[in-house]
């Protein structure tokens, strides 16, 4: 989500550009930590495990997130690791937004389970489920090509100098100056649809609306500390949709 780059090495977890076993134990670990949780946070609200469209959401996301890994390893393999700790330096109102954000965008997902199948509150219909997959799919191709041209794309902010911090102006960032953003607009808003429950879209607008909160702020601090950002503004007018905002 942030403008910015430097060069990718060779493979993750080695300063030295090497195969490290133990960082890809490590990954291998955190990736299947992570499914573990995402699929509790899914199932036990709805409090069954014979429910097709969690399946289904849990396998689309499974897919995104093995292809994104593949793509990152092939052409921006440091981000990897990068992206698991959370780096020296990171903004405290972004740490701030973090708290906040983190429990509105799994509500979405509570709620899902509560809505659709636990209580039946207002269940949508299956045939509203291909909007969802029309709202992810693009969504998550444009949060991974960003990731792939921005070896800063790392998940909080701050200015990264110890790895030469400067404005990245090409793929997606020639269009839009946080176009990262914009891919997780789709993933918010696919969750209702593909989990089939109205009463879901209510947190998931609200994290879009967190979403833009963070842009204005986190394109505000590179302003003001990241040398060249404020001229690639002018160069790049939008922060997210172009002839808008």
């Amino acid at each position: 989500m942030r403008s910015t780059t430097s060069g990718p090495g060779d493979t993750w977890g080695s300063p030295h550009g090497h195969f490290d076993t133990l960082g890809a134990l490590r990954l291998g670990v955190w990736f299947a930590a992570a499914i573990g949780v995402f699929a509790a946070i899914i199932f036990w609200p709805a409090g069954r495990l014979d429910w097709v469209a969690g399946w289904l959401y849990l396998g689309v996301v499974l897919l995104h997130f093995v292809i994104n890994l593949i793509y990152l390893k092939r052409v921006n393999p440091d981000l990897i690791e990068a992206r698991m700790r959370m780096g020296k330096g990171t903004k405290h109102w972004d740490i701030a937004w973090g708290i906040v954000f983190a429990p509105v965008l799994l509500s979405t997902y509570v709620i899902a389970g509560l809505d659709a199948i636990r209580f039946e509150w207002s269940p949508m219909s299956p045939m509203l489920w291909p909007i969802g997959l029309l709202l992810f799919v693009p969504g998550a191709a444009l949060l991974s090509w960003s990731m792939g041209v921005n070896p800063f794309f790392e998940k909080t902010v701050r200015i990264q100098a110890e790895r030469g911090h400067h404005v990245i102006e090409t793929g997606p960032y020639a269009i839009v100056r946080h176009p990262g953003y914009v891919g997780f607009f789709g993933w918010c808003l696919s969750v209702p649809f593909l989990l089939g429950s109205w009463w879901s879209l209510i947190p998931a607008f609200l994290s879009v609306i967190g979403i833009l909160l963070r842009t204005a702020l986190e394109d505000r601090t590179l302003r003001k500390e990241l040398e060249g950002y404020d001229a690639y503004s002018r160069r790049v007018r939008y922060r997210l949709i172009p002839g808008a905002w």
